[in-house]
């Protein structure tokens, strides 16, 4: 099990992916572009090389905005599609909706978040159109100007290219904008093996917000507009709201080594991957007290289960990390990274076979009936995952 100098077990921290370090990669790229002097605000050759290989990636011209935070990329990039009148469309388990203190509403002027249903957190096309078309041309109300789409979700689940596409279409037909949040991008990328323009600009979304941290890098997102009518509003925005970085190379160092050589992909790929010999390993649980599984295999790398509080309480007592009791009760949430290993996972597995099993030989109360999917957390407060 490796150690961390506080003692804290990395392998038994199943929290989120981005409680994980950075890939070696990018800590050695970030060294080697400390060397010499450049020049400041992204006009160095570290951004340059960006450019050029996110170009190459989606297969396209299109305009990137290093930045320091998910949470800024989203804002950012609704504030370039949203007016302060308008309305911002987004399931209401998203991210932008639950997770960012209304920082939508703060970089937009005032646009408003609404939210609009659909199962397994995805947005429904039907419900959207009728939100699309609720009131419309009512001077009292706001109007409906951005889609924003999670992709994954925060349940775990990936839109297909087909989903995307039709949302989209929806969108575009009433004139709104359409941004994608790819806080886990490379892992639903995984998950559909299509390539990075079947699932973004080919289907119809317009700004992109590029997320790298859950998967290897330390400091830098990015949002990738593919409207060039976007981009010099864009520019002056990043400036205004602080994060066009003096020191820009060591942004723009992160995403280039993250989209070197495939590294991007390798994490993505070992952290769906750990996640499936998770749930497999659960499934061979099947029948132990206080174990049960949802129906739904996992898309990308996020498993939930129901498990007994007593098997939760001795998960804890040994320095295991996880979110739980946040959707349902009983409900847990376990997040694999490009960091975890193999053996982490069947630790893990271990433990919550010891536990259900120790448990087993006495009379104890009966577990939480198991659901299909876990809720969306509309009701959570702000934390970034």
């Amino acid at each position: 099990m490796r150690d961390t100098g506080e003692g804290e077990a990395v392998g038994r921290n199943f929290l989120s992916d981005n409680t994980a370090g950075a890939s070696p990669e990018i800590w050695e790229a970030v060294a080697a572009a400390s060397a010499g002097n450049v020049m400041p605000y992204g006009a160095d050759p570290y951004t340059d090389s960006v450019r050029r290989r996110l170009r190459d990636v989606f297969e396209c011209d299109l305009d990137v905005f290093l930045v320091s935070s998910g949470t800024a990329a989203n804002g950012l990039a609704l504030s370039a599609l949203a007016r302060p009148w308008g309305s911002i469309l987004c399931h209401s388990g998203s991210h932008v909706h639950n997770d960012e203190c209304g920082a939508a509403e703060f970089f937009t002027g005032g646009s408003k978040v609404v939210t609009v249903p659909g199962a397994d957190s995805k947005v429904d096309p039907e419900a959207l159109l009728r939100e699309i078309r609720r009131r419309a041309g009512d001077v009292h109300s706001v109007r409906p100007s951005a889609l924003t789409l999670s992709q994954g979700t925060e349940t775990g689940g990936v839109y297909t290219v087909e989903e995307i596409r039709t949302l989209c279409l929806i969108a575009k037909a009433s004139g709104l904008g359409v941004h994608m949040d790819g806080a886990r991008f490379a892992n639903a990328l995984s998950r559909l093996d299509v390539t990075p323009a079947e699932m973004s600009w080919k289907a119809g979304i317009d700004v992109l917000s590029f997320g790298t941290t859950k998967n290897g890098t330390m400091t830098a997102d990015a949002v990738i507009s593919f409207d060039p009518s976007l981009s010099a509003e864009l520019a002056a925005r990043v400036k205004r709201a602080g994060q066009l970085a003096a020191k820009a190379r060591f942004h723009a160092a992160q995403l280039d080594a993250y989209l070197s050589d495939g590294l991007w992909l390798r994490n993505a790929d070992r952290a769906n991957a750990l996640a499936s010999r998770l749930r497999e390993g659960l499934e061979g649980l099947a029948g132990v007290p206080g174990v049960e599984l949802p129906a739904a295999e996992p898309q990308m790398n996020m498993v939930f289960c129901v498990l007994a509080p007593h098997v939760t309480k001795g998960l804890l007592a040994d320095g295991y990390a996880f979110y739980h009791d946040r959707w349902e009760p009983g409900v847990v949430r376990f997040v694999t990274s490009f960091a975890h290993s193999a053996a982490d996972v069947d630790a893990l597995l271990s433990a919550i076979r010891h536990h259900a099993t120790a448990a087993s030989e006495s009379p104890r109360p009966s577990t939480p009936s198991p659901i299909p999917r876990p809720r969306d957390r509309s009701r959570h407060h702000c934390v970034r995952e």
